[in-house]
């Protein structure tokens, strides 16, 4: 069964892929490493979106990886350009959150983007693809 490690938000890069080793070892090799964001003292956002993670990921180990720059943030207005980052920095991959209605979401609303916001960042994630 495929599985999805989050980094925790106080892991180092060392403890984030020694927890991927641990279920590599147990015989799962369907592992995919997620960087949502480490904690630091800054509190104009939620987490620090750790690039530098992403970059290092990509050079020593064989895992994929991606970034998950909504929950990083915490706010929709991040999400694109800390998701364009991500993806130059290494990542695979985004996981982003969207809703019809942020207003009125149940939950994660201050960090989802509308479909409309979403569909203009997929155009800008595909110029950056075709470019690099």
């Amino acid at each position: 069964m495929p599985v999805l490690l989050k980094r925790g938000m106080s892991a180092t890069v060392e403890e984030f892929l020694l927890a991927a080793e641990y279920l590599l070892k147990e015989g799962n090799n369907d592992v995919v490493l997620c960087e949502r964001g480490i904690r630091t003292f800054e509190q104009s956002t939620r987490n620090i979106l750790d690039l530098n993670s992403l970059a290092l990921i990509k050079e020593i180990s064989h895992l994929p990886s991606i970034a998950d720059p909504s929950h990083a943030a915490g706010r929709y207005d991040l999400v694109p350009p800390l998701g364009l980052a991500a993806l130059a920095a290494g990542a695979d991959g985004l996981i982003i959150e969207a809703h019809h209605k942020p207003d009125e979401a149940l939950c994660d609303g201050k960090q989802s983007l509308t479909p409309h916001t979403l569909e203009k960042l997929m155009k800008q994630i595909k110029i950056f693809h075709l470019n690099s």
